[in-house]
């Protein structure tokens, strides 16, 4: 039997990039898997239609992570249909880069916005839940970024610190009822995201990088769905830098 049949998975962000690995991920081994868009409905349409062609179960619900209402109603839309929710991955994230005496306030609310606060807004909603089922998981994707600081990044990076700690908060909340919170913090990977790098930043990153090339979003992906798996059952709190060795 595929290792999340009869499981429900909330992926945010899940229309692109890293998310959609995870989504393709979670609906390969059986899971129901329910994604978030904020913009870009033809390109969720398209990926739900080719994954549920071949049988699996994958749908998109546009929500606005940053808002408490639009996140009760894509949970509301995941327990109305199967009845519970077993993975919740905080995926969806933005970047409005620049340096700190250019930048912008609204990029910086922005950027916090979706990157911390939708975390903690689609955690509580599922927590009580969770807590109810005596079981779950939580992935947050974070960043290498929020462990080393970036020049050019400081609201993302700062958000992903953010994510970090409140990642470690809730694995402490959450614990006695079997809800484990994880953190996955991905290097340089090959996304949409990353192609709009110059040549020279490309290779600047794969200068630092040990492995000495990018990583893809399927090994993001593994590292979420064992995260996600009974193979991590004696694991809460922690950070896996998926990241060819970049921060060590």
């Amino acid at each position: 039997m595929a290792r999340f049949e009869g499981k429900t998975v909330i992926v945010t962000g899940g229309s692109r990039g890293i998310g959609e690995g995870i989504v393709r991920r979670f609906a390969a081994e059986g899971a129901t898997v329910f994604g978030t868009y904020n913009s870009g409905a033809d390109r969720a349409d398209s990926i739900a239609g080719e994954l549920n062609a071949v049988g699996m179960k994958v749908r998109f619900i546009q929500t606005d992570v940053a808002s408490e209402q639009s996140v009760k109603e894509l949970v509301d839309a995941a327990v109305k249909e199967t009845g519970r929710v077993d993975v919740l991955v905080n995926n969806a994230g933005i970047t409005k880069d620049g340096l700190v005496m250019r930048m912008s306030e609204k990029d910086w609310d922005d950027t916090l916005n979706t990157n911390l606060k939708g975390a903690f807004l689609c955690a509580k909603a599922v927590c009580r839940l969770m807590m109810s089922q005596r079981s779950g998981r939580i992935v947050n994707i974070a960043s290498v970024v929020g462990i080393t600081g970036n020049a050019g990044q400081a609201n993302y990076a700062a958000s992903k610190a953010g994510l970090i700690g409140l990642t470690k908060s809730l694995a402490k909340e959450f614990a006695s009822r079997n809800i484990l919170v994880n953190c996955i913090a991905p290097g340089y990977v090959e996304t949409d995201m990353t192609q709009k790098l110059s040549d020279e930043q490309r290779a600047g990153f794969l200068n630092v990088i040990p492995l000495k090339r990018a990583g893809t979003v399927d090994e993001i992906a593994a590292a979420v769905a064992f995260f996600a798996s009974d193979d991590s059952a004696y694991i809460t709190g922690q950070v896996l830098c998926a990241d060819g060795g970049m921060v060590m």
